[in-house]
């Protein structure tokens, strides 16, 4: 009897799918290795990181819709640090509320002793300021709510709402709102944002500005609005109502340089209405000035 022959078929087809098998995976280690050395890139319509051209400039005008604030919506405005602005936060009666409870209450502003965690008078700060109970009345509570439900932070982690009041001239020089010593972070915690609040409008001046931030900062659709002590670096021009969102911290945990800030320094003499910001620190931070 003839013995049958064995078919080589198979062992072709499977050395056929083996060698196809490892084209692929080397066709797909040498795109990852392009990819990784910046050679090739994927298209998207994102913006870059640090590319404020991305900016739109947009306006709302305040109604009787939804508690007088008018539409609400919130802008990136960078991520070195991490900064954020939601127009209409605050009502206009809302803002008007807060300066008139804490004007009778007005004290000079202190800061931060460094080396031993105790505030003290310095000319770097000028301002005047007070702080408001937490959950005092509704108006507050309401605000402090929704500082929650923006920050995604519990109202138990703030500090209390703090109202300055800036007259022309007066300052807070570039500093950080995270704590440098131990006394504060042991008893109570690291500083990781803070959202300022503006309670008044000012017509010139009266800048925040971020000299450490990353990008191109005359790129910003408001750009020719700005002073010139407002140029210094990425700014943010007061408006009643918005509120300014940045974080001290990296999401890593580490403190962000970038945060560094001037506090309402850019106050020029013909300024009209210096401003009253409100802020609260997470722990938290506010701020206001005089119309």
């Amino acid at each position: 009897m003839a013995k049958p022959r064995n078919s080589r078929h198979p062992a072709r087809k499977s050395s056929y799918s083996t060698m196809v098998l490892t084209l692929l995976l080397m066709f797909s280690f040498v795109v990852l290795i392009i990819l990784a050395l910046g050679i090739l890139s994927m298209p998207s319509n994102a913006p870059k990181p640090h590319d404020l051209t991305s900016l739109v400039r947009k306006t709302s005008d305040r109604n009787g819709a939804d508690g007088g604030r008018g539409e609400q919506w919130v802008e990136v405005i960078s991520w070195e640090p991490r900064a954020f602005v939601y127009h209409n936060f605050l009502s206009e009666e809302e803002c008007e509320y807060l300066i008139e409870l804490a004007r009778p209450h007005m004290e000079k502003s202190t800061v931060v002793d460094s080396e031993t965690g105790k505030t003290k008078d310095s000319r770097v700060r000028t301002s005047s300021g007070t702080f408001l109970a937490r959950g005092r009345d509704k108006t507050i509570r309401d605000i402090e709510q929704r500082i929650a439900d923006f920050t995604f932070i519990p109202v138990e982690n703030g500090e209390g709402l703090q109202v300055l009041h800036y007259e022309v001239g007066q300052k807070y020089e570039p500093h950080f709102d995270y704590f440098q010593d131990e006394y504060n972070t042991q008893n109570g915690g690291q500083r990781i944002a803070t959202l300022l609040m503006y309670l008044s409008d000012v017509e010139e001046g009266g800048e925040t500005v971020f000299p450490n931030a990353k990008g191109n900062i005359s790129a910003v659709p408001w750009w020719n609005e700005l002073s010139e002590c407002g140029k210094g670096g990425l700014s943010v021009k007061p408006k009643m109502g918005d509120a300014l969102l940045f974080w001290s911290m990296k999401p890593d945990a580490t403190l962000d340089g970038h945060s560094l800030h001037d506090q309402l320094l850019c106050f020029l003499p013909e300024m009209i209405g210096p401003p009253y910001p409100l802020s609260p620190f997470f722990r938290f931070k506010f701020e206001f000035s005089d119309p």
